[in-house]
């Protein structure tokens, strides 16, 4: 029997599943779905291209074929679409497959109580970044010399992102050389330490697969008891087959993922050091979000905005009809999302206005974490804030209109 921190590398058994690491992923979630372990999977599959990732609910186990592979010029966040369309999981099983933001996002979301985790199976996919679908067209176009619509594949290998074309041409560039000059990564993905993400049930990915299994197997971790059960009862069907990796593999993929972190540890010195400290940060900020248009992008698709009254559009804090809205509006989230924030970009990548949003909130987190010791994404440890009673504290606030919890102790 499996347990909690096994590694294994595993390939499936179906002469009919092409994955590009042995298929392991994809007979996992069928084998679930299948067997009725759980009722839907989402995950994503390619669209019309490469760079047109779209989310799927899957009630068909046949339908799972289409979404094997990886696309790492998708930037979706997954969790939310269970709390909006599944209504958090709440009467529905649901297996999902998870980027480290996306575990983050699933268990800050669990902890508030927006999605019943009791329900769900998640499986953790390896991330070394994602390139936003516009920019990723722009750098093919510029750095690779390629017209991007002839990309059929693309991968991120030994530190470089590699395309493939139609006719059969493969390139290669330096994630390094691409960043250096601007292209490459998303500014969260490169400020990202989540690589392997150990939150979900089982941490899935290529990291570590070497010798005669190398492209022909998935490393796989469990890291949670539903995850062995899934993983055994799998392979005890004969969906999946597995062996003990190599010594080899084991240390390459550590040394994969340590590089990476202090990549991303670098990434974030770098840009947090560009911003500034103190009344300049202040003012870079304000100077950014003076081209809010209140569109509230930021706000639909941040995994840690749940708030059905939102104080945002309350008028006594920020004035209805006024365009740039007020900085309390900036204000608000700051205070509301800021202890918590899994730095998953979402509120950046759907800005309209290019308002580096994620920035000013990593930066803010990484300090408050200094401060209180709290990591977010990692466990279900909550934040600070969180033991506020919201309800009362509302209530309070509208019956006295002031914001002085502790006024009467300071009364002789």
């Amino acid at each position: 029997m499996s347990a909690k921190g096994d590694m294994y590398y595993a390939w499936t058994k179906s002469c009919d599943i092409k994955g590009e690491c042995g298929g392991a992923v994809i007979s996992l979630l069928k084998y679930a779905l299948e067997n009725k372990i759980v009722d839907v999977v989402l995950t994503v599959k390619k669209g019309v291209d490469v760079y047109d990732p779209q989310p799927v609910f899957i009630t068909n186990p046949a339908d799972l074929d289409s979404c094997a592979g990886s696309l790492h010029c998708g930037t979706l966040l997954l969790p939310k679409l269970i709390k909006k369309y599944l209504n958090g999981a709440k009467d529905i099983k649901v297996a999902v497959t998870c980027k480290g933001c996306d575990a983050k996002a699933l268990l800050e979301l669990g902890k508030r109580q927006q999605i019943n985790l009791d329900n769900v199976i998640s499986i953790g996919l390896n991330c070394g970044g994602s390139v936003s679908p516009m920019p990723a067209r722009r750098m093919i176009r510029e750095k690779y010399g390629v017209n991007p619509d002839d990309v059929v594949k693309e991968e991120i290998d030994k530190g470089k992102f590699i395309i493939f074309t139609k006719d059969g041409q493969e390139k290669g560039i330096s994630i390094d050389e691409l960043e250096e000059e601007g292209y490459g990564r998303r500014k969260n993905c490169q400020r990202c330490e989540t690589k392997v993400p150990r939150q979900c049930d089982l941490a899935c990915g290529n990291w570590g697969v070497i010798g005669e299994k190398a492209g022909k197997a998935t490393f796989v971790e469990i890291c949670s008891e539903k995850g062995a059960m899934l993983f055994d009862a799998a392979q005890k069907a004969g969906a999946i087959d597995s062996c003990a990796p190599e010594a080899k593999g084991l240390e390459i993929r550590g040394k994969i993922e340590n590089v990476m972190i202090k990549m991303g540890k670098k990434a974030q010195e770098k840009q947090f050091a560009e911003l500034g400290t103190g009344t300049e940060r202040l003012n870079k900020i304000m100077q950014q979000s003076s081209k809010c248009i209140k569109c509230y992008g930021c706000i639909e698709n941040c995994p840690i905005c749940y708030c059905v009254e939102c104080s945002t559009k309350k008028p006594h804090l920020v004035r209805p009809g006024i365009i740039p809205p007020d900085f309390m509006f900036q204000m608000i989230r700051f205070a509301h999302i800021a202890d918590s924030c899994i730095n998953c970009g979402q509120c950046s990548e759907l800005c309209p206005m290019d308002i580096p949003n994620s920035l000013y909130m990593h930066a803010q987190q990484v300090e408050l974490e200094k401060m209180f010791g709290h990591k977010p994404g990692y466990d279900m440890t909550m934040p600070v804030l969180s033991y506020a009673e919201e309800t009362e504290e509302r209530a309070r606030l509208n019956a006295t209109g002031s914001d002085m919890i502790f006024e009467n102790v300071f009364k002789e």
